[in-house]
């Protein structure tokens, strides 16, 4: 249960904390535009739900329940991006390589399922990411990005995770409420 209507909800591939704390070396000192994401708030979004209330919430976990997930896999991040175009960025984010088009069915599965219990289908294409800095306003970050070497951090894929999302004061903090395990 998600205790109260208007929860927000996402459904995300969570990282290792060994990825964590490796991902933390690799960005230390470097200097990111706008708020910065905190480590323990890292992860893959595979769908936003939005608010949801605890009904709507059952149904979502019954049928991911229910959903194939498939196989654990393997992830590995790559080069370093931006939304909506790196001359003009609101988002600053670290792309996948490996493992890339696993994801993408993953988040297919993870479509269907959100859409059998009951939410709108999702109107924007799913894009492997995985967010590290919110801009506004937006700036450019090529340089930035043009300077940024190949992360090759990688880790298990072997879970997806619902999370709540808490807003207000500071970085929003994300509370896990279920975890679905991949098969292997």
């Amino acid at each position: 249960m998600v205790e109260g209507v208007n929860a927000r909800i996402f459904v995300a591939v969570p990282l290792t904390e060994e990825a964590r704390i490796v991902l933390s070396g690799i960005l230390e000192g470097l200097d990111m535009p706008g708020t910065v994401v905190p480590p323990s708030n890292w992860h893959i979004t595979l769908r936003f739900i939005g608010r949801t209330d605890d009904v709507a919430f059952d149904r979502l976990l019954a049928s991911l329940d229910e959903a194939d997930l498939g196989r654990a896999f393997d992830l590995e991040l790559d080069g370093m991006g931006a939304f909506p175009r790196p001359k003009g960025a609101t988002v600053l984010w670290l792309g996948v390589d490996r493992g890339r088009a696993r994801l993408e069915d993953l988040a297919v599965e993870v479509e269907d399922a959100v859409q059998a219990a009951g939410f709108e289908a999702e109107d924007r294409p799913f894009r492997a990411h995985l967010t590290l800095s919110r801009v506004r306003p937006p700036v450019d970050v090529t340089g930035l990005i043009d300077s940024f070497p190949r992360a090759g951090l990688g880790w298990r894929c072997a879970s997806i995770v619902v999370y709540r999302s808490h807003l207000g004061r500071g970085p929003a903090r994300y509370e896990p409420l279920e975890t679905f395990k991949l098969v292997g």
